[in-house]
């Protein structure tokens, strides 16, 4: 039993880390103005603080998903405007240190909304999933 604990924490010893936990999916929500992918302040906020979080774990993965609302446009336009708002999150990321390589970027065209139209137009940013 010792040797495969032993076995098993091998890697981590070789590289100096201790081992910890994987933690729950961390989950953050970007939002933006209609017909747009700009990041305002507040939402480059929410970027680097994601991006902190990310740096804070460095095995995790990186999902960014945009979404835009189905009464922006045309499909084709929508499908568009989630992808360029996907695209600029993660760029973003990558300028506050996170690796390229950790980042999968997806999009969703147009996506009902609930109670808002707003609800829709985000980006959602999820590490460690």
């Amino acid at each position: 039993m010792r040797r495969h604990l032993l076995l098993a924490a091998l890697p981590l010893l070789l590289a100096g880390c201790q081992a910890t936990p994987p933690g729950p999916a961390a989950r953050t929500v970007v939002f933006f103005n209609a017909d747009s992918a700009a990041l305002d302040e507040n939402a480059q906020e929410i970027v680097a603080q994601a991006a902190t979080i990310a740096k804070d774990r460095p095995g995790a993965g990186v999902r960014v998903r945009g979404f835009a609302a189905p009464d922006s446009g045309t499909p084709a336009f929508n499908k568009s405007l989630a992808a360029a708002r996907a695209q600029h999150v993660a760029d973003h990321l990558m300028a506050s240190g996170v690796a390229r390589g950790r980042i999968r970027i997806e999009s969703r065209a147009a996506v009902p909304f609930e109670s808002f139209p707003t609800e829709a137009r985000r980006v959602e940013i999820v590490i460690g999933e």
